[in-house]
This record gives C-alpha cells, structure tokens and sequence, in this order.
C-alpha cells in the first residue's frame, strides 16, 4: 500500500493575508468587528429589526454585517455601529517593533 503525505503551509495568522487580499489587516479587522456586533446582538437579544433601529440602518444591512458581507462597510462604521449597541472604543497607537518594518492593525477586545 503506497502511503501519501499530505503537504502542510503554515498560515500566517490572518486568512485575508493567506488568501492575497489587498488590505489583510484592514479585512481581519473588520471581520473582529463584525463578530463583535453579532455578539453584542445576540448578548442584548435583539431581532436583526432591532439592532436594525438601535444602530440606525436598515435590516438588509444588518445582514450583511452578520454575514461576514463587509465591503460597503469601513472601519469607522463598523465601530459607530458597536457605540450604538452600547459599547465603548478605544483606538491604542504604538511604534512597531523593530523587526516589522510596517505597523499592523488589529482588534482586541475587553
């Protein structure tokens, strides 16, 4: 019986990066906060029409933050719709390590 290895890439800790994206940290970022307005959501017990009104868009929008379909959504409006649900923000800028030549963007949450 011929035994077959499987090749395995290490990943570089961000899926948007991996796949070639343009913006890696920007897409990851977004994406933290999308799974944050969905926690928030869910934490509160609000239907997609109520955290719709809280955040002041529409339910289709909703939707699309909870699914993942970011695109027409920047940063800041991602964070405005989290300040909306109650929660608050904090932008924290630091020099980047001496080894990385460019800073990175991430979010963490409390």
């Amino acid at each position: 019986m011929a035994s077959r290895t499987a090749r395995v890439t290490r990943g570089s800790g961000n899926i948007y990066a991996d796949l070639g994206f343009a913006n890696p940290d920007e897409e990851l970022a977004k994406a933290e906060l999308a799974r944050l307005i969905s926690g928030v959501i869910r934490a509160r017990g609000f239907t997609q029409q109520q955290a719709a009104a809280v955040m002041a868009i529409d339910q289709p929008k909703v939707s699309h933050v909870l699914r993942g379909r970011l695109g027409d959504f920047s940063l800041e409006r991602l964070m405005d719709f989290l300040g909306a649900l109650g929660s608050d923000i904090e932008i924290v800028v630091r020099l980047a390590s001496r080894s990385r030549k460019r800073g990175r963007m991430r979010v963490v949450a409390a």
